[in-house]
């Protein structure tokens, strides 16, 4: 179960840094990377999780 919860974390951190590799509205990556954070909060790993997606984020460009 956990695996899972980790590959399905991981699918959402991947895929908001292809959607703006690919030059998507960041609000989309931004979208799949709070998704991410949820899922850890809701599986007990947001420690673990949190700083990676803090650091996509201060990358996004305003808006």
């Amino acid at each position: 179960m956990e695996e899972d919860v980790r590959e399905r974390i991981q699918k959402l951190l991947v895929t908001g840094d292809n959607r703006l590799k690919q030059g998507v509205d960041p609000a989309k990556a931004r979208e799949s990377w709070l998704a991410a954070l949820e899922l850890a909060r809701e599986a007990g790993l947001e420690e673990r999780i949190r700083p990676l997606v803090e650091v996509r984020l201060a990358d996004l460009p305003p808006g």
